[in-house]
């Protein structure tokens, strides 16, 4: 009779010790599984202007016009052309005296042979009409080479979009040009939406 209880306890106290260490196991399983690895860190273009870029009017002394730019972008000017750079990019503005309004096949005979020659690397686009809010434009989209970075020497592919807009006898050419590879379709709408006749 004792034997028996005995044998009972014994094999009670296997069941029992077998499952805490079944319980033991899986615990230790489910902990050595491997977690999954951190989202990567977002990274943009080389060139991409900030969605939260804050912009200023410009108005020329004597200019026709006015045009919003990045605020904070470095001013040059060089005869008639101003422009505003940034890092990699670069936005150009400047008035011409035009007697007759500009079209796709008037840029694309007069204007872009003299780029083909100013702009280092140039690879030809096309010509298109396109509206803005200050009213209709060619625009001109092409590539070229960079100006070597000062410090590495390197150079960059870019890409141009050049719009003419045409106001009551004169052209304002506006240029703006960054890296190929840099989503910069709405700073540039902004820009280009923004041009407003004096």
């Amino acid at each position: 009779m004792n034997v028996r209880h005995a044998s009972a306890a014994s094999a009670s106290a296997v069941l029992v010790v077998a499952a805490l260490a079944g319980c033991g196991a899986s615990g230790s399983s489910a902990a050595a599984e491997p977690k999954p690895p951190p989202a990567p860190a977002e990274s943009n273009p080389p060139g991409d202007i900030p969605d939260n870029q804050a912009y200023v009017v410009f108005k020329p002394p004597a200019g026709v016009f006015t045009l919003s730019v990045p605020e904070g972008w470095a001013r040059t000017s060089t005869g008639p052309v101003t422009a505003f750079t940034d890092k990699l990019n670069r936005i150009e503005v400047s008035e011409h005296a035009a007697a007759n309004v500009p079209t796709t096949a008037s840029v694309t005979a007069r204007d872009v042979p003299a780029l083909a020659k100013a702009v280092p690397g140039f690879s030809p686009g096309k010509a298109s009409e396109v509206t803005r809010k200050a009213g209709k434009a060619i625009l001109y989209t092409y590539q070229g080479t960079s100006a070597p970075d000062p410090v590495t020497g390197k150079t960059l592919r870019d890409a141009f979009e050049r719009y003419v807009f045409h106001h009551n006898g004169g052209d304002v050419v506006l240029v703006l040009s960054g890296p190929v590879k840099a989503d910069n379709v709405d700073p540039w709408r902004t820009v280009t939406d923004s041009l407003r006749w004096r």
